[in-house]
């Protein structure tokens, strides 16, 4: 599994919303780990409705989103060191990953997103020596 820049920031959308979520993309901080069937992502989001959030995979592209609802309050800050705007981020699936089992949980401001691997499909690991 790979991280690949978001599609806002790679310019797919408008210059209005281009700046709106390639700064909040960077609010949107992910921690990635593997297990011995899956991987495990935790997408630091507080702040935000669970409804709101939208996962899809397409291709080999697991895609993360998040859109605030209409009128969602934005008080004048006289402070503010993270975001709970909107962002979109996009994640590179391998050929080990079971797609189909995807599942995703939010808990106390964290998205939990489990990917599971394929039995049998792990990448084995191989050492390169250097001359």
């Amino acid at each position: 599994m790979d991280y690949n820049q978001s599609w806002a920031a790679k310019g797919h959308a408008g210059n209005m919303h281009r700046h709106m979520y390639a700064r909040s993309m960077q609010r949107a901080a992910v921690n990635i780990y593997k297990t011995d069937n899956s991987y495990e992502m935790l997408l630091f989001a507080p702040g935000r409705i669970r409804e709101h959030f939208h996962l899809d995979v397409k291709g080999n592209q697991l895609n993360v989103s998040y859109t605030p609802p209409e009128n969602f309050p934005r008080p004048d800050w006289i402070r503010r060191e993270y975001s709970r705007g909107g962002f979109v981020r996009t994640f590179t699936l391998d050929e080990t990953v079971d797609t189909t089992k995807i599942s995703a949980k939010y808990v106390d401001g964290v998205l939990q997103i489990s990917i599971p691997v394929i039995p049998g499909k792990e990448i084995v690991k191989q050492e390169i020596n250097v001359e």
